[in-house]
């Protein structure tokens, strides 16, 4: 059965079809599964939260790693609205780092060049506050950008990922039309 699974890989796969004479089994050279195809790249994805405040919300624009390219203690990238029309740009983690953190953080996009900032800690060391300027940037060239490379160090630890930035521009537009409410 191996061969007849190994020797099938030059075809596509469909439904097994049924062997003449033998309607409960499959013929030999007949695949017996279908395969799905991967799951497109994630999208953005639109949220709202709620703030420590009565009445508080924030709302914000997620997108997860690319999972092949990344460690698994990386979660992904999230544009959120801040207080006062100020936009954050967040790594978020999957294992934390201490809240007292001040990670540096390198950034490189696809077509552009590589960045080093200072970052604080948000959320109880799950995700890395960017600093303000980076802002700008998901707020132009990363629009055009195919994909970022992100990389957190704190101490000896080092968190890397990817992070696909299709769909960036329509979502960017959509949380600043989101921002106020």
């Amino acid at each position: 059965m191996a061969g007849s699974l190994l020797g099938a890989a030059d075809r596509p796969w469909s439904a097994a079809a049924p062997c003449p004479g033998r309607a409960e089994f499959s013929c030999r050279e007949a695949p017996i599964a279908a395969i799905a195809h991967p799951a497109p790249s994630s999208v953005w994805k639109f949220t709202r939260a709620q703030g420590a405040r009565d009445g508080e919300s924030f709302a914000a624009i997620t997108k997860t790693a690319n999972t092949a390219q990344s460690d698994p203690d990386f979660a992904g990238l999230i544009v959120r609205c801040a207080p006062k029309g100020k936009i954050d740009v967040l790594v978020a983690l999957i294992r934390p780092f201490p809240p007292r953190s001040r990670p540096k953080v390198t950034i490189a996009a696809t077509g552009g060049g590589t960045l080093t900032f200072d970052a604080r800690m948000a959320a109880a060391g799950a995700t890395v506050l960017l600093p303000d300027e980076v802002s700008a940037f998901a707020a132009g060239k990363w629009q055009t950008a195919a994909s970022l490379s992100v990389a957190v160090s704190e101490g000896d630890s080092e968190i890397k990922g990817v992070v696909a930035l299709n769909g960036l521009r329509e979502a960017y537009h959509s949380l600043l039309a989101n921002c106020g409410q």
